[in-house]
């Protein structure tokens, strides 16, 4: 046989193994961004379960605060209604800024920061919340290493063929951002 033709073959072999491990890294890599946003589904399921425990608990000891109190409960539906995880993350910002405004609510109410159920479902709400972090964190970061892979040589040229698409950062909205503020 001749080596210009095993050379050929061993060349042609070579580029469709690599063709094979760039896509297998890059179906890895985006089901593990899914996996990602799957675990942050689950904290945030978990906030919305506590949530309205939590407004009922207030409810008694602050009554004139409907206007915080329904802001919540209105964020919390808005995620609710989300379709996309872009909407998601839109509405996890209006609610985790309701939900700083409802702590700091309680400030106001000495006998709401004694009560025992107060107490306990807002320590569950915050341990959530430092999950809800901790999964953003390690979502963001399976994220970036599966844009960069679409975006590097050779998996580019992959990616391309097979119309992967960039996936999208989890970041705090413009309300998020601000510090929050309480009026009485």
């Amino acid at each position: 046989m001749n080596i210009g033709l095993i050379i050929l073959i061993g060349v042609i072999v070579l580029i469709i193994l690599s063709f094979v491990i760039i896509y297998n890294s890059l179906i890895s890599l985006r089901n593990r961004v899914k996996d990602q946003w799957a675990q942050i589904d689950v904290q945030l399921k978990r906030r919305f379960d506590l949530i309205p425990n939590l407004v009922e608990t207030v409810k008694g000891y602050a009554k004139h605060e409907s206007e915080t109190l329904e802001s919540v409960i209105k964020a919390r539906n808005t995620f609710l209604e989300a379709k996309t995880p872009e909407e998601e993350m839109k509405a996890n910002g209006e609610l985790s800024n309701a939900v700083t405004k409802l702590f700091a609510l309680s400030e106001s109410y000495p006998d709401l920061k004694a009560n025992t159920n107060f107490l306990d479902l807002q320590e569950q709400l915050n341990g959530t919340e430092e999950k809800i972090a901790s999964a953003r964190q390690f979502y963001n970061d399976t994220v970036l290493m599966y844009n960069n892979k679409i975006e590097m040589i050779p998996s580019n040229i992959v990616a391309a063929l097979f119309k992967f698409q960039k996936e999208a950062f989890f970041e705090a909205n413009k309300e998020e951002r601000e510090n929050v503020k309480v009026q009485f």
